[in-house]
């Protein structure tokens, strides 16, 4: 299974971006996504998670500015971004778990990262 991400760039503080992260393959099934980032310096930090369901958490760093869902009929996750600020500076992962193929493996996939910089 592959993820494909795609909506980063640069923004100026308070500005918005909205990043898309498409899983293809021969799935079954997926479970949770999530988006992560890691930013220069820093570890990776777990920024959103949505189940099937659409049961949604996030890091207390971005409560209330980001929002994550998902459309389950296309297999992509979003991640919308407002009132962004210059330490929201990061690359972007998405990663989607589940089961795929004939025998319905377990997957555990990450999408290549996209770079989204905001500047002050």
């Amino acid at each position: 299974v592959q993820l494909q991400a795609s909506g980063g760039g640069l923004v100026q503080a308070g500005g918005s971006l909205r990043l898309s992260c498409a899983a293809s393959g021969s799935i079954f099934s997926i479970n949770l996504m999530a988006w992560y980032r890691l930013a220069p310096g820093k570890g990776r930090e777990l920024v959103a998670t949505i189940t099937t369901g659409g049961s949604t958490n996030y890091a207390d760093s971005v409560k209330g500015r980001f929002t994550i869902s998902r459309d389950n009929a296309i297999n992509t996750v979003y991640l919308q971004m407002n009132s962004l600020k210059p330490e929201d500076t990061a690359v972007y992962y998405c990663n989607a778990d589940g089961t795929a193929g004939y025998f319905r493996k377990r997957f555990d996939s990450w999408g290549q990262g996209t770079l989204v910089t905001v500047s002050s």
